[in-house]
């Protein structure tokens, strides 16, 4: 697999932001779009993680944050399991439906748009949201990228 170079830049917050998460989202997908499906199930860590679980919880938490908290959509927001007898193909597409949806969302609005949780939970804009996002995505990246290695001896992103 090669190695891939983040794209450099020089553009405003927003288009750094979204390019950046676009590079983790493609580089984790790299990761996992050629595992058969008993691969991308098994775990070689004490935790269990598996890249089935993870390419599913990406788009659980996309979902979450921008389709459901965001934007106020709580039915687009798929659990964060993998269904019996899942795929990877399929959950790779599941991932792929879910970030064009939030960028749908994302496009529309402003990063100083907020979201106010109630219940005494502090409220926060898009930016934090998209932020995060991009930080839990290529965290979840950087564990593909050791779970992959130990399967299979594959690296690079």
């Amino acid at each position: 697999m090669a190695d891939l170079k983040p794209p450099p830049g020089t553009g405003d917050e927003r288009g750094t932001v979204v390019t950046l998460l676009q590079f983790q989202r493609e580089s984790f997908v790299r990761k996992v779009e050629d595992l058969d499906d008993e691969a991308a199930r098994s775990s070689p860590v004490a935790s269990g993680t598996s890249l089935l679980w993870l390419t599913r919880h990406l788009a659980y938490a996309e979902s979450v944050w921008v389709l459901g908290r965001f934007a106020g959509r709580p039915q687009d927001v798929p659990p964060n399991e993998v269904p019996e007898g899942d795929r990877i193909a399929a959950a790779v597409e599941a991932y792929r439906r879910t970030w064009a949806a939030v960028d749908r969302v994302v496009d529309g609005a402003s990063f100083d748009d907020v979201f106010e949780p109630g219940e005494g939970r502090p409220t926060v804009d898009l930016r934090w949201i998209m932020v995060h996002l991009l930080e839990e995505t290529a965290r979840h990246a950087g564990h593909a990228d050791i779970i992959r290695e130990l399967l299979d001896g594959a690296t690079g992103r």
